[in-house]
C-alpha cells in the first residue's frame, strides 16, 4: 500500500502544507491568477508578476531548458505586457470575439521551497467558449512564487499543455 510519504518519495513531490504561510499564500496566488484570467483582468494579472518573471508554454513536454527550446510562448516582462496590450486593445485578431473561459486549478504539489521561494505543480482544466464552440484544454502547471517584501509574486509560470505537440489555433486568451 502506498502511503503519502511513499508517494512523495516516488514523485519527489509533497502535498502542500496549507498551515505553512508561504505555501498557503502561493496556492492562493495561483487561484487568484486563474480568476483574473477568466475575468480578462489582464492588467491586474500583470501586477501579480515579479519584474523578471517568465511566462512559458513549451512545445516539448519534457524540456527544462526553455531558452534553448522551441516554445509557443516565452515571455519576459516586456513581451508579456505587449501580449496584454494586444488582447485589450481590440485591434488584434486574438482580441476579436475572445473566448470566454472558466478554469479549475487543483492537485497542488510542492516541488520545493528554498529561501523566499515556493515552487508548485498543479493541474489545470480550462473550458472555453468561442464562436459557438466549447473546447477543453488540460495542462500541467508549474509556478515559482517568490516573496518580494513579503508579497507573493509569480517568478515563473510554465504551462505544459497536454496537446502541446499538436497544432494549436489562436486562443484569444492567456493560459
Amino acid at each position: 500500500m502506498l502511503t503519502e510519504q511513499t508517494m512523495a518519495d516516488l514523485t519527489g513531490l509533497t502535498t502542500p502544507d496549507l498551515t505553512d504561510a508561504r505555501t498557503s499564500a502561493a496556492v492562493g496566488l495561483v487561484w487568484r491568477e486563474a480568476r483574473l484570467l477568466d475575468a480578462k483582468r489582464y492588467e491586474e494579472w500583470d501586477r501579480l508578476w515579479a519584474p523578471d518573471g517568465r511566462y512559458v508554454i513549451p512545445i516539448d513536454p519534457e524540456t527544462e531548458d526553455f531558452e534553448a527550446s522551441l516554445n509557443m510562448v516565452y515571455d519576459d516582462d516586456r513581451m508579456r505586457r505587449m501580449r496584454i496590450e494586444r488582447l485589450v486593445s481590440g485591434y488584434s485578431i486574438s482580441a476579436v470575439a475572445a473566448a470566454r473561459t472558466v478554469r479549475t486549478v487543483s492537485n497542488f504539489m510542492v516541488v520545493r521551497t528554498e529561501g523566499e521561494a515556493v515552487e508548485l505543480n498543479s493541474a489545470q482544466v480550462l473550458v472555453g467558449y468561442k464562436r459557438e464552440e466549447t473546447f477543453v484544454l488540460g495542462a500541467d502547471l508549474t509556478h515559482r512564487i517568490v516573496f518580494d517584501g513579503g508579497e507573493p509574486r509569480i517568478a515563473r509560470k510554465v504551462i505544459r499543455l497536454l496537446n502541446s505537440q499538436e497544432a494549436v489555433s489562436a486562443t484569444g486568451f492567456l493560459l
